[in-house]
């Protein structure tokens, strides 16, 4: 299993950026093909207190080239040009692959 991770840090308005994120965005990226499951975690704090992150998304794909050719379709484009859009300040996203020992 692969994962696109999107870390979002805190946006400067929470109240826009939930409605954009869960209203528009969520559901555009949901039609992504070959996505597997997608995953969603506020961020409400850290072991130090306050965080400078908010949210963090995860994105299930079976492995590499299932998420290389999801990037590729209309709906994969359209998800990314609506992050950079709303969130490209204060958006990383980063592939990982989940490790079991």
């Amino acid at each position: 299993m692969v994962k696109l991770i999107a870390l979002y840090k805190q946006p400067k308005d929470k109240e826009a950026f939930d409605e954009h994120y869960f209203n528009t965005h969520t559901p555009i990226t949901k039609k992504i093909p070959g996505l597997r499951d997608m995953k969603v975690t506020k961020i409400v704090g850290s072991p130090m207190g306050k965080s400078e992150y908010y949210l963090m998304c995860e994105m299930f794909y079976d492995d590499h080239d299932a998420l290389q050719t999801a990037m590729k379709t209309d709906e994969g484009k359209a998800s990314g040009k609506d992050v950079m859009e709303f969130a490209g300040d204060i958006v990383s996203l980063m592939i990982g692959e989940e490790v079991h020992e």
